[in-house]
């Protein structure tokens, strides 16, 4: 089969732009993956191409890229699976990182963000004299997380890193997760207590893009949500996202719907006038596009709104 490969490329030595996207056509078999096709183009056609790859088995997780928009492994992907109809795969490299050269990325942004949440054990009180036994439900609870393979994919693609650098990511909370659940770490409460501080937990938006893009299925985004729920356990809701979820909570079960104006107020809380009025231009243009529903008292309850309720008793209980 012929594949046709749009590869960004970029190179801080050249005189090009600061990126372009050069096409490569190459005939190739058809069980090829993506790094395949690099790899023959690399080898037969511009050896000038960077690319970064070790086992080829889905294991290092060096070869991450982002194939049509999306991150992946390039040695897991086959070229069939996401050509598309006009047949030109296009080939980046991952998002939220620094590219050193064409598709190869610093992943310095991506260690940094790992080294920040004490990624080791850190037992309570002396050394045990004898093996500690962690119980089989404990750890079949940690069997996912612990198969990450820090491709950075999560990473790549995480719209809160986007535009927030100061994130922690959701690699870094996955991982802090993974301790956090350990019955042989006595650190629990600096970890969550670091963790709910500006950058932590709160700052994931759920748009579940590091659970759809990991290719060991890690579901990142699920092991921060868990952190939250830790948190909030633990009692440490003076916090911006405390209160946030709270009053998201608080004014879907009431009226059914959300009242967008009065979650900003009490996220923040009424006394906080310097967050408010940094809030209120984006407020105003929202209320201007018919975005943002009229506040309280005007917030009025939706047909049903008492089914909504219910729910919300019947998790309680649950509970």
């Amino acid at each position: 089969m012929q594949a046709t490969l749009s590869v960004r490329r970029q190179d801080p030595e050249s005189q090009q732009p600061s990126s372009w996207m050069q096409e490569y056509t190459v005939e190739v078999p058809e069980h090829y993956t993506v790094l395949d096709a690099l790899i023959k183009v690399r080898e037969e056609v511009d050896p000038s191409l960077a690319i970064r790859c070790s086992c080829r088995a889905a294991i290092c997780g060096s070869c991450a890229v982002r194939v049509n928009g999306r991150a992946r492994l390039a040695c897991n992907t086959k070229l069939t699976n996401v050509t598309p109809e006009h047949g030109v795969v296009v080939v980046e490299p991952m998002g939220n990182q620094p590219v050193v050269k064409d598709l190869v990325v610093d992943l310095s942004v991506f260690w940094n963000k790992i080294r920040a949440v004490a990624p080791y054990l850190q037992p309570e009180g002396p050394e045990p004299e004898e093996e500690y036994i962690a119980s089989n439900e404990s750890m079949l609870l940690l069997t996912e997380v612990m198969g990450c393979i820090m491709c950075g994919a999560c990473v790549s693609d995480c719209t809160a890193l986007e535009v927030d650098s100061n994130f922690l990511g959701p690699a870094a909370l996955a991982k802090a997760f993974r301790f956090t659940e350990d019955p042989r770490d006595g650190a629990d409460a600096d970890r969550l207590q670091s963790l709910n501080e500006y950058s932590g937990v709160w700052d994931c938006t759920r748009c579940m893009m590091c659970v759809e893009v990991c290719p060991k299925g890690v579901a990142p985004m699920d092991r921060i949500m868990a952190l939250r729920e830790r948190v909030m356990d633990a009692g440490m809701t003076n916090t911006v996202g405390y209160r946030h979820v709270a009053a998201f909570a608080e004014s879907v079960e009431h009226a059914g719907w959300l009242d967008e104006t009065m979650l900003a107020v009490k996220s923040w809380g009424m006394f906080n006038v310097p967050k408010l009025i940094a809030a209120l231009p984006v407020g105003l243009r929202a209320l201007k596009r018919g975005k943002l529903p009229m506040p309280a008292p005007f917030h009025k309850k939706r047909p049903g709104h008492e089914n909504v309720a219910r729910i919300f008793k019947r998790l309680e209980g649950q509970k």
